[in-house]
């Protein structure tokens, strides 16, 4: 029976006993815990915990999972992997222990012609949890399972809990018996090779109290009892299979065959080979699956991961002797095997082909230059009689190279050597905290934190009353002079100041700073230039003290510039419409990667792997500015985050958000988390222009845009510039591509008959040059210097002319010189003969560059090289000269 089919079977079978039939939910978590969904319970852990009511009584699902702890024991045996699929049914407050055992059963024990999956009654085993006397006597009593093949154990094995304070309770297990090649007779309790778990049983009736492991009180039973069943497809479709393992299985033996084709290496002949075959077809589908879902190679988060998992197939696909580029071919398999079960992998196929490529080639590239450093550095350790690779050489391969750490652990350990971990993390660690120190210093100025926090702890959060108004009364309750707390501060004095309140937004969430003034009760006034938030809640006011003295506790007037607000809210409330049309026009991996709001302008960066078509571009531009002309509302409102989750708002990954989030909505088109400025209204943005978009890292572009007044004046330039082209060329602007493209086609043209005459013109000299060759001492040299500026493919091209002019088979050295660009630059060629007497150029030309004060290197036949002196070239001619007069091949 196929995978597919047997979840197809699944998803039936339960949804005609009065189930509702939940799509897996993507890999990318919808919890801020985890990194990726990584058990089939996950998407219904919220109705477990009672933080949302379920919908339904009844569901069941076939969850994509993703597990990567043990990634190192991937292939070495054969039941690690890192995907896999979870079958299974939930039930909330509706049957419980005697339904979820007679149901399995049922499923599992019905022929395969009446929809079941016909296993053999006999050859099933159940354990059950050792006080759970109800769930004993039901699988015998009730589903007819015989005492022999019912087997009580601990809470090690068969009790659940998540880990938390929370619901917990007895499970029990149904195992298959594989038969005596597995192992010994005994039961799932004796051998769990032999006798395989299959189903896993949850009853949740119970609610546990805080501790460590298994040690923790149950506080009583829950109110209403639930069933989470979990069955593994793989493990089932290995047993209906009819084979040892899951790699022999349909969806991944067919990647396994396609990596034996693509290098010659058949499964089962060693097993360091199968090791690698088993690590390609795993770390592939997971890759497939993930790249599916909307995760991109990167190097942090779930990102990272994907990179990872990706980097070790490619390179067990090298160890397998693949030499080019076979990532592609592997991928139409995995798909083609998976897109039974999941058609939008079908469907998406470009894209993920797309990623998968573009990090194929950068691991390529970086392999090949990394794995020469790591074994340099290997070489380097075990010639010091060292067992341990140092800490900075790991750094060194991460930094430099873009080596994951546990590749570079895998390749040493294969060479013998294990690495300094510690040292490793220590080095990442002092460049985070550098590169967070750098940052926290272009917002602070350097102050001491503390001096903030100490405001905070005083005068409470400040509040903010930028979203309504601009201006406002205030209080002085903070005040910093050069970074140090101060109570007073005079005129000329930068300060920072602190108020109770105050309508400047502080730098955030992409947003740049408004500016202003705050004028005090003295009347002192402070042009306040820049405004960040140091600490959590405190509000600091950048600026100069134009007039008077600023002390603390006095009162304030606070006022923005107004224009530069709206500016700035134009360009934000831009941004948002770029976000959602970018995502229409290329999918949810369009996701956010940072941005830039200012007066005007602003910047989006967003996921994907190859560049934006500009025709793409061009649409996603149109469909901003209709949006401005359907005079949209733009709308705030503060709700929890579990119902801006439910209204479809678009937060980021990675971001910290508190239990009641601010909801930014554009009309029906755009739903975003944030606390920024923005327009009342779209038509108040007036006009977008996209100018470009380009990479800014790999799997991230950039789009810069302009906006309203901005926009309108590069507009205007523009035309001005075409206006001004049309005069010069005589036709219309619609003519201006095909004119111009036009007259670049000449000029190409005029370039290359130019270049033709020139390197004629150098050639010419080729008969007088091999005329001038001079006897030395049997071997026939040419030494000269031809035209200034002759480049340096015409210098290479006149010294092999010449080299063929030289007949007679005598050895012969033709050594010619020139100045490009204020520089010397020389060529030196040997014929067969001057090689067979131990005449290489490599040789001549170090000794000529060394004369003109550079380097140079090359093969044999023929070298280049350079240098800083031109003066020096009548005596690089010499020493070449010399060299060639004084060695064996002279006679």
């Amino acid at each position: 029976m196929e995978s597919a089919e047997i979840r197809r079977r699944w998803l039936r079978f339960f949804e005609e006993r009065g189930h509702t039939v939940v799509p897996s939910a993507s890999l990318i978590a919808d919890d801020p815990t985890l990194l990726l969904v990584n058990a089939g319970m996950v998407p219904f852990k919220p109705y477990f915990l009672g933080e949302a009511t379920p919908p339904y009584k009844r569901a069941t699902s076939v969850q994509k999972c993703v597990r990567t702890p043990d990634i190192e024991e991937v292939g070495k045996t054969t039941r690690h992997g890192t995907f896999f699929q979870m079958c299974g049914n939930f039930s909330f407050g509706d049957y419980f222990k005697e339904g979820a055992a007679q149901l399995a059963w049922e499923l599992l024990t019905t022929p395969q012609d009446k929809g079941g999956y016909g296993l053999e009654p006999e050859k099933l085993w159940v354990t059950v949890y050792e006080e759970d006397d109800e769930a004993e006597r039901i699988w015998r009593e009730v589903v007819g399972v015989p005492a022999e093949r019912i087997q009580r154990l601990g809470k090690k094995d068969n009790y659940w809990d998540m880990g938390v304070p929370g619901p917990c309770g007895p499970c029990s297990e149904i195992n298959y018996d594989r038969g005596p090649e597995f192992g010994p007779e005994g039961g799932p309790a004796v051998n769990d090779e032999r006798y395989v778990e299959i189903w896993n049983l949850v009853f949740m009736q119970y609610e546990r109290g805080p501790g460590e492991g298994k040690d923790y009180p149950i506080l009583g039973e829950l109110p209403s009892k639930n069933i989470d069943t979990g069955l593994g497809l793989e493990r089932l479709a290995m047993i209906l299979q009819g084979v040892h393992n899951m790699y022999e299985t349909d969806t991944l033996r067919a990647v396994i065959d396609k990596a034996t084709e693509l290098t010659g290496v058949p499964y089962g002949r060693a097993e360091n080979s199968d090791v690698s075959l088993r690590v390609v077809a795993d770390h592939l589908r997971t890759s497939v699956m993930l790249i599916g879902d909307g995760v991109t190679p990167g190097n942090e988060g779930r990102g990272y991961v994907l990179r990872r998992i990706m980097r070790r197939a490619i390179r067990n696909m090298r160890i397998l002797g693949a030499d080019k580029p076979v990532v592609g071919e592997l991928i139409d398999v995995v798909i083609g095997m998976m897109g039974q079960q999941y058609p939008e992998l079908i469907t998406d196929r470009q894209r993920i082909e797309t990623v998968a490529l573009a990090e194929e080639a950068a691991f390529l590239k970086t392999l090949k230059a990394g794995t020469n450093i790591l074994d340099a550095a290997v070489t380097e350790t075990k010639a010091a009689g060292g067992r341990v690779l140092p800490g900075e050489k790991a750094f060194l391969l991460h930094d430099t190279w873009g080596f994951p750490i546990d590749l570079t652990l895998e390749m040493a350990a294969e060479q013998g050597l294990s690495v300094d971990e510690e040292g490793f993390r220590r080095l990442m660690r002092e460049q985070r905290e550098r590169a967070k120190a750098d940052a926290k210093a272009k917002k602070t100025g350097h102050a001491d934190l503390s001096a903030y926090r100490e405001v905070a702890d005083t005068a409470g959060a400040t509040v903010f009353t930028g979203y309504t108004d601009t201006e406002g009364e205030a209080s002085v309750v903070g005040l910093l002079v050069n970074g140090l707390p101060s109570p007073a501060a005079s005129e000329g004095d930068d300060v920072e100041v602190v108020l109770d309140r105050t309508p400047f937004y502080a730098e955030g969430g992409g947003q740049q700073p408004d500016t202003g003034r705050i004028r005090l009760d003295s009347g002192a006034v402070i042009e306040v230039r820049d405004v960040q938030q140091p600490v959590p809640g405190v509000t600091v006011h950048k600026g100069t003290v134009q007039v008077g003295e600023v002390t603390v506790g006095a009162g304030a007037y606070a006022a923005i510039d107004v224009r530069r607000r709206r500016a700035i809210a134009r360009a934000h409330s831009a941004t948002h419409l770029t976000h959602q049309a970018l995502r229409d026009a290329l999918g949810p991996t369009a996701a956010q990667a940072g941005s830039e709001n200012a007066p005007g302008r602003f910047r989006f960066d967003f996921g994907s792997p190859t560049a934006v078509p500009g025709t793409v571009l061009n649409d996603v531009e149109q469909k901003i500015n209709e949006v401005l002309a359907r005079e949209l509302d733009v709308t705030a409102e503060v709700m929890s985050m579990e119902e801006a989750k439910k209204q479809g708002a678009i937060a980021e990954f990675g971001e910290k958000y508190g239990d009641r989030v601010r909801v930014v909505t554009i009309g029906d088109f755009s739903k975003e988390l944030c606390g920024g400025t923005h327009v009342h209204n779209t038509a108040q943005l007036g006009l977008v222009k996209l100018l470009g978009e380009s990479s800014i890292g790999s799997g991230v572009r950039r789009v810069e845009a302009l906006v309203g007044v901005d926009a309108y004046q590069f507009l205007a330039r523009e035309h001005t510039v075409v206006s001004q082209l049309t005069d010069l060329l005589k036709g219309r602007p619609e003519e201006l591509p095909e004119k111009i493209s036009g007259m670049l086609a000449k000029l190409k043209e005029a370039e290359k008959e130019i270049e033709r005459f020139r390197a004629e013109k150098v050639l010419a000299a080729a008969a007088g040059l091999a005329d001038s060759a001079r006897d030395v001492h049997g071997v026939a040299f040419v030494g000269a210097r031809v035209p200034d500026g002759t480049t340096a493919d015409d210098l290479r091209k006149l010294v092999l002319d010449v080299r063929g002019r030289i007949r007679g088979g005598r050895p012969a050295v033709v050594a010619l010189f020139t100045v490009a660009n204020g520089r010397p630059l020389t060529v030196i060629a040997t014929n067969d003969a001057a090689r067979d007497r131990g005449l290489k150029a490599g040789d001549l030309v170090r000794t000529a560059a060394r004369t003109l004060g550079g380097g140079g290197g090359g093969k044999p036949d023929v070298a280049q090289g350079g240098g800083q002196n031109p003066a020096a070239v009548e005596d690089a001619i010499a020493a070449v000269e010399r060299l060639v007069a004084e060695s064996p091949a002279a006679a």
